[in-house]
């Protein structure tokens, strides 16, 4: 009796034993980023009352800028399913309080504000079709505006945009649609023309 004992002894320890060697111990799983399904890139043209031209994306809300000190010529496109928005603001360089070296200096000046809180600012100049160049500069980590760029063509017109985005998400769970956006101002920069 006492062997049969012992045997069922050593037989329930063992199942314990492995039984409990099966188990994991418990992780907490990482946050994820939700799914962003992204369609198509699709373009429309910019209406003709603009001194510029060019393809804005066809999921993107063409409004006008409603801040006070906006000019005339100033846009906002606005990305709904995104909360993101690419702010387009424009100077007449014929108008003499548009100094065309003041609103160079205050474009780098823009995108180095981010400087304190940006991973790396990559600038570039990317050729247009209409035989100019446009100036880019790609922002990473949590700066408020990702994206911006400027074209000019020295004498007569300045062109300037930035992205933005209306959420207090991390930017890297905000990068597909980063991308995203950026091709639409890429597409948006190829197909540009000064009107007059």
């Amino acid at each position: 009796m006492k062997n049969s004992i012992q045997k069922l002894l050593l037989v329930s320890f063992v199942l314990i034993l492995g039984i409990s060697a099966c188990e994991q111990p418990y992780l907490p799983k990482p946050k994820a980023y939700n799914r962003i399904d992204l369609p198509k890139p699709a373009y429309q043209a910019l209406p003709d009352t603009f001194p510029y031209q060019f393809f804005f994306s066809k999921y993107a809300e063409l409004s006008r800028d409603t801040f006070p000190k906006s000019g005339r010529y100033y846009i906002n496109l606005f990305y709904p399913d995104y909360d993101a928005v690419i702010q387009i603001s424009y100077k007449d360089l014929k108008n003499p309080e548009n100094d065309f070296e003041k609103l160079l200096t205050e474009a780098f000046d823009l995108t180095m504000k981010h400087n304190t809180k940006a991973y790396s600012i990559k600038e570039s100049l990317i050729p247009m079709r209409n035989r100019q160049v446009a100036s880019i500069a790609d922002l990473a980590g949590e700066v408020p505006s990702q994206f911006q760029f400027f074209t000019t063509d020295s004498t007569t017109h300045f062109f300037r945009g930035a992205l933005y985005f209306n959420t207090a998400n991390q930017n890297d769970s905000l990068r597909p649609i980063i991308d995203f956006i950026k091709k639409d101002a890429i597409e948006m920069l190829n197909s540009f023309e000064w009107k007059y």
